[in-house]
């Protein structure tokens, strides 16, 4: 059975159509055209793309072919094409559903906004760059998408652009993400270099002759080739990924509607990096080095970034933290060839996350576009759809036996304990503490934001609990009851109106177009891991999608044990990771349903690491003084040394000065009296004898 290329081509196409239609003709069509054509066109990818996959499952073959070739240099070409295997089509799968969902969940979400067509327009765009990425076969056209993403994520991260703090966060995003672009490229040129092929397929079957091969940086310095491509490779993924320490863009990237949130920075942007290296596991394969790298640098991911959620106060920055330390799991997996593991943890995690970051925009919805949750608690008798769905997402999350979070997460972690590698012992031990860190600001978030007391005021209404006294209590950076916020102090991402923590009528549940996403999210949170696993991890599912080299593979090990998905759950009942998140829900249970005082407590005992974490190590810091404002600086210089005085001083004032000096003097010589000229002449012919007569000597 053989893929059909107008299938593949309808898929990638759809969204796009749907992105011109509303993008060019919006006014034209108006809101209800603009929501249609790009929900129609992000669902008929979704239909095709289930179909798809479900023809690779049934033994269609890979599809593997050029559509179009852009160009013809001697030996190199550059070529639009298609690789549809299990891994692809996974892919297409998932960044369509949630898509689908993000697309219908925005027509409430975005309901009052004037930029409503504009963002149907953008959102859509994202969808077919992120499905150009995914089913790219050469290098040339991953970066295509690659790029695409980057851009689309800068328009809607800045989508309110009247606002500093978006167009602050946009730039972030964009300069950060050129950073690990860079060597990306360079990974990119180093594969043309050494294979002289753009195509994955050639590569692929080439990569073993880099095996010996070295890269000259000095005279007396040599890299191993495989490692110097797969190095430069993994550094487009840290930026894509958002690995430390390039992941300071993704949480002031909150700074964009929710909606984006949920579809960029949960379920498809932020993964492209992990399913990349997934992609080039022949590559990774051949480096120990490199792998090591990956697993390290995932693994202070996972746990440091984690840390930061603890202190966070808004709903979605929570959120965020808890995407940048799955992305260090992810990243872990990869490190210790656990490839497959990487790819499935990535499929679960974008369904419960991109219901976590849904539900929050649901609570925001009801809060009036407020996003502190300290002006929050009690919410889940007014909104009980979303507090149920995002308990769900949160058990997810924390990897509870039998959610689909559970099965992906904890594969990770025994893989990693399985894992010999140089640094495995520092993973296990951030993927184990992570497990713990994930555990205490889910909970914190869910309680503080839908159970305890009632922190907020309706107008016009009875007052709730303390408000009597005219005042609102909040939470401090633990939880704890403090004294009022300034309103000019207030920490918002949405745009907000009004006083902090004043709402106008009491919270309601979401409209259908909300709720109905949170739902459809809620059920695959549920199931698609106990579905899932087996095939993925330890049937062989990927097939020649995903190498790894024969004594490898921790996974195979681990699978001599696996026993099916009920066993598992049950035996993760008495496993460590599972202790470790019940130990966090009795911690988190106690202070925040029974003793909120104590929160402030545990702030001023560990008030050094509450700044260090508050602060967020200080990186954000440490790049601004150093590149922002280096980077001022030596503009500043070449401006002032070289624009100002070399080029306007030297070169362009200088050589008129000195022509208008020159002119000055030569000006004096026509005074216009007779004996001047006279004198001139007589001189003229002195010199013009004594220059004869020197001759002659």
């Amino acid at each position: 059975m053989q893929l059909s290329t107008s299938i593949l081509l309808i898929i990638a196409l759809a969204p796009l159509v749907g992105c011109v239609l509303a993008g060019f003709l919006g006014r034209v069509i108006g809101r209800a055209g603009a929501h249609t054509v790009t929900i129609l066109g992000v669902a008929i990818s979704c239909a095709l793309s289930i179909q798809v996959l479900y023809q690779l499952c049934t033994g269609a073959e890979i599809y593997n072919h050029n559509i179009y070739t852009w160009f013809e240099i001697g030996k190199f070409s550059a070529s639009v094409g298609f690789l549809i295997d299990k891994l692809t089509a996974m892919m297409m799968v998932v960044v369509t559903f949630v898509s689908l969902l993000v697309h219908i969940y925005t027509i409430g979400y975005m309901a009052d906004d004037d930029g409503y067509q504009r963002f149907f327009s953008y959102i859509s765009l994202f969808t077919f760059s992120m499905l150009m990425l995914v089913m790219s076969n050469n290098f040339m056209q991953l970066f295509f998408g690659w790029e695409a993403v980057g851009l689309v994520s800068y328009l809607l991260i800045g989508f309110w652009f009247k606002r500093p703090t978006a167009i602050f966060a946009n730039l972030k995003a964009f300069l950060v993400n050129r950073v690990g672009d860079f060597g990306f490229l360079l990974g990119i040129s180093a594969v043309l270099y050494f294979l002289g092929t753009l195509d994955y397929a050639t590569a692929f079957a080439h990569a073993g002759s880099l095996v010996g091969q070295t890269l000259h940086i000095t005279a007396n310095t040599q890299w191993d080739a495989a490692t110097v491509i797969c190095v430069l490779l993994f550094i487009g993924a840290m930026g894509k990924s958002a690995q430390v320490p390039l992941h300071v863009w993704l949480p002031d990237s909150m700074e964009g509607p929710t909606p984006i949130s949920a579809l960029i920075h949960a379920a498809t942007m932020v993964t492209a990096g992990i399913f990349m290296v997934a992609r080039m596991s022949p590559f990774f394969e051949l480096s120990e080095s490199a792998l090591s790298f990956v697993m390290v640098i995932g693994a202070t991911g996972a746990l440091f970034t984690g840390l930061i959620g603890i202190v966070q106060n808004d709903i979605k920055r929570v959120v965020a933290y808890s995407t940048l330390s799955q992305l260090g799991y992810m990243t872990v997996a990869l490190g210790v060839s656990a490839y497959a593991g990487a790819v499935f943890h990535l499929m679960t995690h974008a369904f419960f996350k991109a219901l976590l970051f849904l539900g929050a925009g649901s609570v925001i919805i009801a809060m009036h576009h407020e996003q502190d949750m300290r002006y929050m608690g009690g919410l889940r008798k007014y909104m009980p759809i979303t507090w149920i769905t995002m308990w769900i997402g949160s058990l997810a999350l924390c990897g509870v036996p039998f959610f689909a979070g559970f099965y992906s997460k904890d594969a990770i972690i025994e893989a990693v304990g399985e894992s010999h590698r140089w640094g495995a012992g520092y993973a296990y031990f951030c993927v184990l503490a992570g497990a713990f860190v994930t555990a205490l600001y889910t909970f914190r978030q869910m309680y503080l934001t839908f159970h305890g007391k009632e922190r907020f005021v309706i107008e016009h209404g009875h007052d709730h609990d303390a408000h009597a006294h005219g005042h609102v209590a909040h939470a401090d950076h633990t939880g704890g009851a403090h004294e009022p916020v300034h309103p000019d102090e207030h920490p918002t991402t949405e745009p907000h109106h009004g006083t902090p923590g004043v709402l106008h009528h009491p919270p309601k549940e979401s409209p259908w177009v909300v709720t109905l996403p949170l739902i459809l999210l809620a059920i695959p949170s549920v199931m698609i891991g106990y579905l899932a696993i087996q095939p993925m991890l330890y049937g062989g599912w990927f097939g020649g999608a995903i190498h790894v080299q024969e004594g490898r593979s921790v996974l195979e090990k681990l699978g001599e044990e696996f026993h099916g998905p009920l066993a598992m759950a049950l035996h993760g009942f008495a496993q460590p990771p599972f202790w470790l998140v019940a130990a966090a829900f009795a911690i988190t249970t106690y202070i925040y349903l029974f003793n909120i005082a104590l929160a402030d407590k545990i702030k001023s005992a560990l008030k050094p690491i509450w700044i260090v974490l508050d602060r967020k190590y200080w990186v954000d810091n440490v790049y601004f003084a150093i590149f922002a404002k280096g980077g001022v600086a030596l503009g500043r210089a070449l401006w002032k040394g070289g624009d100002a005085a070399v080029i306007d001083g030297v070169a362009v004032n200088g050589s008129a000065s000195l022509v208008q000096r020159i002119a000055s003097g030569v000006r004096r010589l026509q005074s216009g009296y007779l004996y001047h000229y006279a004198f001139a002449m007589i001189l003229g012919l002195i010199l013009l004898l004594g220059g004869y007569w020197l001759v002659g000597q």
